[in-house]
């Protein structure tokens, strides 16, 4: 493309479109788009003024074309054409820089350029990997760097990602070299870029470069290091000196670690603006803090990428709970303390309040009677000496025959154990000495007259001793005769009921018929209706039985343990309360 010819910027998104369409491998995709992506940049540059650059980078990000880069720069789409990739991700960094999203402004700064900055330090940290590939990790580096220089708001995003902390914990020293010179050029090339981050940021910064100088022994590192940070102390002045107050031990770090490489008027500077920063605490301690900073930050920096969180949170879950314990005891200690102290007092108090008592009652008594009363005073703790004395002595004798006692019948239980294994074992030895003896003695069988002497003896004794066994007949005959008194007794009970029951309706009639006289009106006020309701007492009698029967339900379904207080009512007790009533309406 001639770069004189005007660029039509429609058309060459529309053919970068049609790239992006095409089913040709990543590798081809990615050659052609440096390409045209160069071409176009370039002729753009060229034109009078840069409303045209701005246009096209504006309708590049509109279209999608960049978001397509960002999807071509992933690690595992890049297969051997790493030069290609590291182009691609020059000009997408370069595209980012004068866009103008319009309403599309909070899309682009919080979606889209973290991704393309994700993108970039992926690529960096899969370039890192090859040590041929270090002048297009530089290259890649230099792209990260000038991205923020633009986008100041992805510095946090860029120290937080895992990807740079692939790069910072390498083992390879240009690699942390390269990191370390990418600091130093993006802070050298705009002044407003340090002032504009805020103090987490720059911590995180510090942190990084602090860890280079513990972790990290070659020269140019440190160099680059130490350079980096009297940049920064240059440009922050005084912002940076509270900050400092973090890496307590760094002076001592550099003094032991760094002087003598050939930068040691650097290395001075700096301790000076450490030491200035730090108060003046002991020589040994300052020394103990670095030496056990220096070993947790290297610790930190190894482990980081693998369990980063979860180390930290550990390691500090432990000291708080440590810390926490140790607190605890101090306080027990303490309270412990406190009350012996207030105890001993209050006996103190009470012992001195009981002699001045004393004193006092002893003022208070006449002359004659002080003698007697010390007297009586020495008497009684006589008494209580002598009573507890013999309290103690009588005690460690109950003791000493308890113990007599128990040692006496722990003796005779194993004496009695041992004798009674003794004649066992004397009884099983004399029955193995004993020979066996025969059931007959001097026979060898049984003889006709011994048999029929046998067979009388068995049946006189059977005829002694009837078997109490019955025949089946005597059971049939006993079972008929039992089953005609069940018979009978079940038909008696029957005819016992219905005259119960019988009783108990005449009996509730009569009672209905008393209740109602008792309770009738006078004759004089009485009408024809009330005179029949009297004269036909069914109604009364139907409810007089159902209320009846309805208690006797509810009082054969009611549990057991309701009936145990309850007195069991005779067969009488309704005559009797009839005829008492009777009495009573007489």
């Amino acid at each position: 493309m001639d770069a004189m010819e005007p660029l039509d910027v429609d058309q060459v998104v529309s053919e970068l479109k049609r790239l992006e369409e095409d089913k040709s491998s990543a590798g081809d995709k990615i050659k052609l788009l440096n390409e045209r992506l160069n071409d176009a940049l370039t002729v753009a540059t060229l034109q009078t003024g840069g409303a045209l650059l701005t246009r096209l980078k504006s309708r590049l990000f509109e279209s999608g074309v960049l978001a397509h880069c960002v999807s071509l720069l992933e690690p595992k789409r890049i297969k051997g054409d790493r030069k290609a990739a590291a182009t691609l991700a020059q000009l997408l960094s370069s595209c980012c820089g004068g866009v103008e999203p319009g309403d599309q402004s909070k899309t682009f700064d919080r979606l889209f350029l973290p991704s393309v900055m994700n993108a970039l330090l992926s690529l960096a940290a899969h370039l890192m990997k090859q040590v041929e590939s270090l002048h297009l990790l530089k290259k890649v580096l230099d792209s990260v760097g000038w991205l923020m220089q633009t986008h100041a708001h992805l510095t946090t995003q860029v120290l937080s990602s895992i990807h740079y902390e692939q790069l910072q914990i390498s083992e390879e020293p240009s690699v942390s070299l390269l990191c370390v010179q990418l600091w130093t050029q993006i802070c050298s090339s705009s002044r407003d870029f340090v002032s504009g981050l805020s103090d987490d940021s720059i911590t995180l910064l510090l942190n990084d470069i602090v860890s280079q100088l513990a972790v990290s022994s070659d020269e140019d590192v440190g160099a680059a290091s130490v350079k980096f940070l009297l940049l920064l102390a240059h440009q922050l002045k005084a912002r940076l000196l509270p900050l400092l107050r973090a890496f307590r031990g760094l002076d001592s770090l550099l003094n032991k670690d760094w002087r003598g490489r050939g930068f040691d008027r650097e290395v001075d500077q700096l301790i000076k603006i450490t030491q200035s920063s730090q108060s003046s605490d002991d020589t040994e301690r300052v020394r103990a803090a670095c030496a056990i900073q220096a070993a947790w930050r290297s610790y930190r920096t190894r482990k980081r990428v693998k369990n980063l969180n979860r180390a930290v949170g550990t390691l500090q879950r432990k000291y708080r709970i440590r810390r926490q314990q140790q607190q605890n005891r101090q306080k027990a200690q303490l309270w412990e303390e406190t009350l012996r102290y207030e105890v001993n007092l209050r006996r103190q108090q009470a012992r001195r309040k009981f002699h001045l008592k004393q004193r006092r009652l002893l003022q208070l008594l006449p002359p004659e009677q002080v003698g007697p009363y010390l007297e009586e005073v020495e008497r009684r703790a006589a008494v209580l000496i002598q009573t507890r004395w013999r309290g103690f002595r009588e005690r460690r004798r109950f003791r000493r025959s308890r113990d007599q006692e128990k040692s006496r019948q722990t003796e005779q239980r194993a004496a009695v154990t041992i004798q009674r294994a003794v004649r066992w074992f004397l009884d099983r030895r004399r029955a193995a000495k004993v020979p066996p003896s025969t059931f007959w003695i001097g026979q060898s069988g049984l003889t006709d007259r011994r048999r029929a002497e046998l067979k009388k003896q068995v049946e006189d004794h059977i005829t002694l001793h009837p078997s109490s066994r019955v025949s089946v007949d005597e059971c049939l005959r006993l079972h008929e005769e039992v089953q005609m008194l069940l018979v009978s007794e079940s038909v008696s009970v029957v005819q016992r009921r219905r005259q119960e029951q019988r009783i108990q309706a005449l009996l509730a009639h009569t009672h209905t018929q008393l209740t109602m006289l008792r309770e009738a009106p006078p004759l004089s006020s009485i009408s024809l209706s009330d005179a029949d309701s009297y004269l036909s007492p069914s109604a009364p009698i139907a409810a007089q039985a159902r209320d009846s029967h309805n208690a006797l339900l509810q009082a054969d379904r009611a549990p057991w343990w309701r009936t145990l207080g309850n007195e069991v009512p005779s067969d009488h007790a309704p005559l009797d309360e009839l005829e008492a009533e009777l009495r009573g309406s007489l």
